[in-house]
């Protein structure tokens, strides 16, 4: 059988595909910037959906404040090791990030059952407890994202991209209509998948071409 093999390749390709995709299918379709396009194409080719075209939603700005804040070093907080697991963590550290996740942490596993709440829930709360400069990056959990606004944070900024059918698209669009800087994903889809396609496109245009 006759296929490609090598990665790079792979993924060259696809990304062409997607925009032949979408100037036949879109031919009136605009993105807003280069980094816009490089996020939304990144997460098309994540998903193979095109609904990504439409469902992600930008605050003003919030791709120039992420950008500033991973290049000022911040920290980034992920409500699975999914989603952390999926972001190129070798980039984050050469521009000074680290990224944590604390879903398993002890003090989470044992202050959820007693506050009754979820363990994601406990794990924003230990995440604000912490100094410095935060980049929150929800995939899974629509009760992390609530939480986080309950608590009033002003983190850098939010990825809210919670995957679900209980609680998630009413948990962005909560995020949405806040003053928060964020990316959310309207309506049902989203996924740890995602989540890391968004970071791991910004930090793709921030690195450049290889």
């Amino acid at each position: 059988m006759n296929y490609i093999k090598n990665p790079q390749q792979i993924e060259q390709n696809s990304f062409v595909i997607i925009g032949d995709i979408i100037a036949e299918q879109r031919p009136d379709y605009h993105f807003a910037s280069e980094m816009h396009q490089a996020v939304i194409k990144r997460v098309i080719h994540t998903t193979a959906d095109f609904d990504w075209l439409d469902i992600l939603h930008f605050s003003p700005q919030v791709l120039t404040q992420i950008t500033e804040g991973i290049q000022r070093g911040c920290t980034l907080y992920t409500d699975t090791t999914m989603a952390m697991s999926g972001i190129n963590k070798t980039l984050l550290k050469q521009m000074g990030c680290e990224c944590r996740c604390y879903i398993s942490d002890p003090r989470v596993v044992e202050s959820a059952p007693q506050q009754g709440i979820t363990r994601s829930m406990a794990a924003v709360d230990v995440a604000l407890a912490e100094a410095g400069e935060k980049l929150f990056v929800f995939g899974n959990a629509p009760t992390a994202l609530f939480r986080l606004l309950e608590r009033q944070a002003t983190p850098v900024a939010v990825i809210g991209v919670p995957v679900g059918f209980v609680g998630a698209a009413e948990s962005k669009d909560a995020l949405a209509a806040s003053d928060l800087p964020c990316i959310a994903a309207l309506g049902r889809k989203g996924g740890s998948n995602v989540a890391a396609a968004i970071i791991n496109a910004i930090l793709y245009q921030l690195r450049g071409p290889l």
